[in-house]
């Protein structure tokens, strides 16, 4: 039988439990899991600065940071900074985020691919910073997936649909889509249960404030989920809440999503590694409880 791969795992840091999530990431490292991602809904930067300080062995990234929030030599520095504390073990995740939060953070989206292209380049000119660790790119759809394969050391996808990832992964040239070394991962929200219909429920409470956002809504209706996303689009204009989870089917859950029993959440991640993701990135909830008590079900079915 072929052994387990273990996937990596996304924490994030909440205000008052900054000691117990980092503590539990050190669990996360004893057993086995193959890599931390912090997102940007927390101080991902200084969440990652005590990683480094804190484990040993596993490798971990921001997924991701705004490059629209801090100026490209600001972030250098840092990044370099970590990458040197942590022996190497560090992956630098940036990207474009959305309008919404942008405009609530006060910052512009400008033209994302050259923006990022142009903030890359920043990155790279950085003098007197160290070196730089490798750089990750956020992306969904094809511009941003290349640009990844021209300027960048990986690619990170999140809420991505399984059955349009060979498509997605086909945009990066030959030679990054087969080394080793390229990174390669999508965020996937898991919900682990017994009961399948209290985890998919729980899965589509998570992915109602992606599905409001239309650079998803179109990524999604490319990889073949046109009736769901017009539904969708049509229950957010009319204000509709019921509505639009009711246009989140099981067949779009359970291709963008991760729910069910620990069997069946161990194939299905099994099925993320066969299809070029080098590094699923779980994201777990629970169907009862908060996030440590998601974590408690997500070691136990590797245990």
């Amino acid at each position: 039988m072929a052994e387990t791969r273990l996937p990596a795992v996304s924490i994030v840091g909440i205000p008052g439990r900054w000691k117990t999530t980092l503590e539990l990431s050190c669990e996360i490292e004893r057993r086995g899991f193959t890599g931390i991602y912090v997102p940007s809904l927390c101080d991902a930067l200084g969440f990652c600065q005590e990683l480094a300080h804190l484990t040993e062995r596993i490798r971990f990234g921001t997924a991701i940071v705004n490059i629209y929030t801090r100026h490209s030599y600001d972030y250098a520095r840092s990044a370099a900074l970590i990458h040197e504390l942590s022996g190497g073990r560090f992956e630098f995740g940036i990207g474009v985020s959305h309008d919404p939060m942008n405009s609530y953070l006060g910052v512009t989206t400008g033209k994302p691919v050259s923006d990022m292209r142009d903030f890359v380049s920043g990155l790279r000119s950085a003098r007197k910073v160290g070196e730089l660790p490798p750089v990750v790119l956020a992306a969904l759809r094809d511009p941003m997936v290349k640009l990844a394969g021209d300027c960048a050391e990986g690619v990170v996808f999140a809420n991505a649909a399984l059955s349009r990832m060979d498509h997605s992964l086909g945009v990066l040239p030959d030679d990054k889509r087969s080394e080793p070394s390229y990174f390669i991962g999508n965020m996937i929200p898991t919900c682990i249960s017994d009961d399948e219909s209290a985890a998919a429920a729980r899965n589509r409470k998570t992915m109602v404030s992606y599905m409001r956002l239309p650079n998803y809504r179109e990524y999604w209706k490319t990889a073949g989920y046109a009736e769901e996303m017009e539904a969708a689009g049509a229950a957010i204009d009319a204000g509709d809440d019921e509505a639009l989870l009711a246009a989140m089917t099981d067949r779009w859950l359970d291709d963008c999503t991760l729910f069910g029993s620990a069997s069946k959440i161990r194939e299905r991640v099994e099925g993320w590694f066969d299809c070029g993701v080098r590094t699923p990135i779980l994201v777990p909830s629970s169907a009862t409880g908060n996030q440590m008590k998601a974590f408690d079900e997500l070691i136990a079915i590797y245990d």
